[in-house]
């Protein structure tokens, strides 16, 4: 038996923990099953799977191997069609990673027609406010917004989101509007950070003069981790947010009057957003079209 029979062998054990379903829903004898996974596991050195009387378990390597298995056979599924550009042959799985707002305002809305082109793609989307690591936890690509800091990846620039600073009514209500800079001192940020424990460096604006960043500290009683607190906060009237002017997260209250935009002249600098995978000679076709399909599902909402 070749090697990529056993992988197949193995991850048809692993998904039903249980050799015996394996083996039927292979055609296969029982004992051969068993003798697949127990040659790969003396070939990689490791055990796979905790036995037991009443089920099969993955171990921890073979949590790993059982991810890292269905990629390769996706791969070599698609190695077979290398030179059909059919692209309704598109399969295997993706696991991509991108802002929360993101993937809940645009991306996971617009996803139910690109699985209907593609419906024998499998998508493991990550959606957290955290840097992932591209590398170490195995992801096709990631949409990140702001300042590259990732040498070994190949970052593929998108455009870029224009930032507006905005309050809520109720807001307005206890604080009023501040007209210039020196207001700022009588009025209430909303804090965002990446990691609770950080410093926020308050207010931010581009000075026109010298093109550089320049914060402002402020008063704030509010720190938030991610996007949809920070988005709720200011709504409950907590505080000035700074946010994408066509973003997901605040277009819809802005088109409402919920959001009410302020010091128009003191704008952050636009925030680079990029498409970041691993430095791959070539990239799977199912990569390659999902990459696509993104820049396209974002290009209205970027300058």
């Amino acid at each position: 038996m070749n090697q990529l029979d056993a992988i197949h062998i193995y991850l048809r054990v692993a998904e039903l923990s249980s050799f015996t379903e394996a083996a039927e829903s292979l055609g296969l004898a029982k004992a051969n099953v068993s003798t697949a996974v127990q040659q790969l596991e003396a070939m990689l050195g490791t055990r796979l799977l905790h036995r037991t009387t009443r089920r099969v378990q993955m171990t921890h390597d073979g949590q790993a191997f059982y991810e890292r298995s269905k990629d390769l056979l996706a791969d070599f599924d698609e190695l077979k069609t290398l030179f059909n550009d059919q692209q309704h042959q598109l399969r295997g799985r993706l696991r991509v990673d991108m802002p929360t707002a993101m993937a809940r305002g645009l991306v996971i809305p617009a996803l139910p027609q690109f699985l209907r082109e593609h419906p024998q793609l499998e998508i493991e989307l990550s959606s957290t406010d955290r840097r992932v690591d591209v590398v170490r936890e195995g992801f096709d690509c990631v949409v990140r917004v702001g300042t590259l800091h990732d040498s070994s990846l190949v970052a593929r620039p998108l455009g870029e989101y224009q930032l507006i600073n905005c309050v809520s009514l109720a807001y307005i209500e206890t604080y009023g509007i501040p007209q210039t800079l020196d207001d700022l001192a009588h009025h209430k940020l909303v804090h965002y950070v990446s990691v609770l424990g950080g410093k926020s460096h308050g207010f931010e604006y581009l000075d026109d003069l010298t093109s550089t960043t320049k914060y402002i500290e402020m008063e704030g009683a509010v720190i938030v981790n991610n996007a949809d607190a920070y988005l709720s906060a200011c709504l409950a009237g907590l505080g000035i947010i700074q946010v994408p002017e066509n973003g997901a997260t605040a277009k819809p209250y802005l088109e409402s009057g919920e959001l009410i935009e302020i010091l128009p002249a003191y704008r952050s600098a636009p925030m680079p957003v990029s498409m970041l995978y691993a430095n791959r000679r070539h990239l799977p076709k199912r990569v390659r079209a999902f990459m696509n399909w993104m820049i396209e599902i974002l290009k209205p909402t970027l300058s």
